[in-house]
């Protein structure tokens, strides 16, 4: 939801004289300022509480309900209705579990709908009393958009004395996509000390404190991306249908009519590229990579999974154009829901609802090593635009890899490959890589160049996935050849 719309929305609450509402942001100044904006333009005078300062910004009340919650609940009842009053709590939370506070709030939602007044709770994660629920109306704020950035950098560089040129104003705009205001501002304000202006030498800077804004989420995990699709060899279907999906996230694909792609699935047997996929979609498509940990989503509190959920959606349509990488999506949603009160149930469904329903340029890449545990629901058609099977690589793709290695460790040595390849028949693309890189322990521990002898001796030594669990794989097989999957390979798993 954009900022006009959402401004929109809160008018629209405040003149239908909904009595209680609950804007769900941890951006309390951003929340404060949007309301002084509100109560301008609906003729509303603004009060806000918090327990410390008591009541502040109405005229003869100044200290209201200093460390006495009920107090300024009272105050607001007892309240003439020709001053209408937008009156906001901070931190008010916390005393919600107080049964006195709980029956005052449902006592005000009923009172305050015969009145000009409205109550504003402003707060982050929260799970609110049974007995509230109904009484709250809730309002999630979005982080800025891009209209909301281009604003308020293009007002800190003219308050500056040095204003931006519109091309570096866009290209900061993009990249503060995902910040809070907050956080647009210290950036903005380190650039200021140390330069004196604003300017494209900060999107490094930008870029930094998306890291740690991400570190701080616990579920999401921004990562660096070092090479794009050229460092994976084979996977030649999927290299030309990613090449596709990239140009369709285009203006000119917009008024072409093709929607904005919503992502694949990777499913494959360990080591065979899925994780290698998803960093390097994100760096040829010039797109920050956000990884999901699946399993911080549970949290232990009832309800804070979903909340966690809301939030992830949430950071990562503001991060938008991204890819989001969901790791392992099978152990992450393929458990017994009973075991945990239906709780991956509610946040599976709240994520599939999302994968259908989004608008937003958020690429999700997920990846599975098998198929027996995902859900049914989440290989329907419409959650991805694809569902590709990664299978070990032929004889031409095994060739393809070693070369891709060898040429990153040993550049410029050129060694007959057509023994290896023979012997290493199952490898996956990991096995090979790990073949290579023992090899050279082999060629270094005896002070000497790598030689073909020392690839053979490693591919001897090295026992393949594909021996070890070959009824897997082969049931995975099965499962792809039925049509349910692509391969990702022109000639996947065919020898020569």
């Amino acid at each position: 939801m954009s900022s006009s719309r959402w401004t929109e929305q809160l008018d629209l609450m405040i003149r239908a004289r909904t009595s209680l509402i609950w804007i769900r942001s941890s951006e309390e100044a951003r929340v404060e300022t949007l309301l002084k904006q509100t109560a301008s333009r609906l003729q509303r005078q603004l009060g806000a509480w918090d327990f410390i300062d008591g009541l502040q910004g109405i005229l003869n009340s100044e200290g209201v309900g200093s460390r006495q919650p009920m107090a300024v609940l009272q105050w607001l009842s007892d309240l003439n209705s020709g001053s209408p009053t937008l009156l906001l709590l901070k931190d008010f939370h916390r005393f919600c579990e107080d049964p006195g506070i709980a029956r005052m709030l449902r006592n005000l939602q009923q009172s305050l709908r015969s009145t000009p007044h409205t109550l504003v709770v402003c707060c982050g994660a929260w799970t609110p009393p049974a007995d509230l629920d109904e009484a709250l109306t809730l309002l999630d704020l979005p982080l800025p958009d891009s209209e909301d950035l281009r604003l308020l950098l293009g007002n800190i560089s003219q308050s500056s004395g040095q204003p931006l040129a519109p091309a570096v104003l866009e290209q900061l705009t993009r990249a503060c996509s995902g910040l809070s205001e907050l956080r647009v501002r210290q950036v903005a304000a380190r650039a200021l000390a140390r330069r004196g202006q604003l300017g494209a030498a900060d999107l490094e800077e930008v870029l930094e404190e998306k890291r740690q804004t991400i570190a701080r989420s616990e579920v999401l995990e921004f990562c660096a991306t070092a090479t794009g699709t050229e460092a994976i060899g084979g996977l030649d279907v999927l290299k030309d249908w990613l090449q596709q999906r990239y140009r369709a996230f285009s203006d000119e694909a917009r008024r072409f009519g093709l929607p904005i792609p919503r992502g694949v699935l990777l499913v494959g047997p360990q080591g065979t590229g899925k994780s290698l996929t998803a960093k390097a979609i994100a760096r040829s498509w010039s797109m920050p990579l956000l990884r999901l940990d699946v399993g911080r989503l549970f949290a232990g509190l009832v309800g804070a999974s979903e909340a966690r959920t809301r939030e992830t959606i949430q950071r990562a349509e503001a991060m938008a154009p991204c890819v989001l990488w969901i790791d392992e999506i099978d152990k992450g949603f393929g458990g017994d829901s009973r075991s945990d009160g239906g709780t991956s149930q509610r946040v599976l469904a709240s994520v599939l609802t999302w994968m259908a329903e989004k608008q937003s340029p958020v690429f999700v890449v997920a990846t599975a090593n098998g198929v027996e545990k995902l859900p049914p629901e989440l290989l329907r058609k419409g959650r991805f635009d694809e569902i590709f099977l990664l299978d070990l690589p032929s004889i031409e793709e095994r060739r393809s890899i070693l070369k891709l290695h060898l040429s990153q460790r040993r550049p410029g040595l050129e060694l007959p490959l057509d023994t290896v390849i023979s012997r290493s028949e199952g490898f996956s693309g990991a096995e090979l890589e790990q073949t290579v890189i023992e090899a050279m322990h082999l060629a270094f521990a005896e002070s000497r160049e790598l030689s073909e002898t020392d690839l053979i001796r490693a591919a001897s030594q090295l026992i393949p996935l594909s021996r070890t669990a070959r009824e897997q794989l082969d049931q995975l097989k099965q499962w792809a050849s039925s049509g349910r999957a692509r391969p990702a390979s022109i000639a996947t798993g065919k020898e020569a």
